[in-house]
């Protein structure tokens, strides 16, 4: 059985929100909040990737303090750190 698109969000929202590690919380959870309602299937998929890469990883490549290894290149990546120099921005 697939899971209903809307709950498949929710979760990822909600998993984006409290991913352990405070920093990550804020950037994902915002983020979250602003694009995984509009994201398709697809990019469903590669953001659910993108969240088993760990915290740590997510943030350091998110802000730009590490490259971006090539198997998370995508544009959802490229769209969270786009967020993130935002994000970056208003928090100072």
């Amino acid at each position: 059985m697939t899971e209903d698109i809307t709950i498949r969000r929710k979760r990822l929202i909600h998993r984006s929100r409290y991913t352990g590690m405070k920093e990550t919380d804020l950037l994902l959870g915002g983020f979250a909040n602003k694009y995984v309602a509009g994201f398709s299937s697809e990019q469903l998929d590669i953001y659910e990737t993108l969240l088993q890469a760990g915290d740590p990883n997510i943030y350091v490549w998110a802000v730009g303090r590490e490259e971006v290894p090539p198997e998370y290149q995508t544009g959802v990546m490229a769209l969270l750190q786009e967020f993130s120099k935002f994000e970056h921005r208003v928090l100072r």
